[in-house]
């Protein structure tokens, strides 16, 4: 018995399970019952590949959940509570699953998105990164991974890396104690 089925958190039949369905991705849609399968499908995938990115250091901290939530109560007309749940469900698929599970569930974003999508996608992954106030070289890497994934070329996902240029942890200046 897994986890999840354990706490209660449900499963998605499988009538409802398409060929690049994910564990991952079922899960959380399982827990956005109300909406229509297709909007939960997106909505999952969305959070997953946000979560993607946070755990790419190994540590997601609450300024990135936060973002993670913001990013998802924008594209979504969900409560609250649904985006909690989502997150975190999200986040623990990520930390889980995530070596398995990153390249199949972005994959499947890209089935499902529009690239209007896609790129809005991308935009929060670099919100979410950035959130502590340091996009770490391991997360920026992970981002540049998922664009190309999505189908973004180098130059398209640099364009929006650069918006972000003062938060790249390889380019802020670090203070050192002038000697004295």
């Amino acid at each position: 018995m897994s986890l999840f089925r354990f706490l209660g958190l449900g499963e998605v039949s499988d009538k409802n399970r398409d060929a690049g369905d994910t564990e991952s991705v079922r899960r959380i849609a399982a827990n956005l019952e109300r909406l229509e399968p297709g909007r939960a499908k997106y909505l999952a995938a969305f959070a997953y590949v946000l979560a993607r990115v946070a755990n790419a250091d190994l540590e997601i901290d609450s300024t990135e959940t936060a973002e993670m939530e913001r990013s998802l109560a924008a594209i979504s007309d969900l409560s609250e509570s649904e985006i909690a749940l989502a997150v975190a469900i999200a986040k623990s698929q990520a930390r889980l699953l995530g070596g398995t599970e990153n390249y199949v569930v972005t994959r499947e974003f890209r089935a499902i998105s529009t690239p209007e999508q896609r790129g809005q996608l991308l935009q929060c992954l670099y919100a979410v990164a950035a959130a502590d106030g340091t996009i770490s070289t391991i997360e920026s890497s992970e981002i540049v991974g998922v664009a190309e994934e999505l189908g973004f070329t180098r130059t398209e996902a640099n364009a929006l890396k650069s918006q972000y240029r003062e938060k790249l942890s390889v380019l802020q200046t670090r203070t050192s104690p002038t000697p004295g």
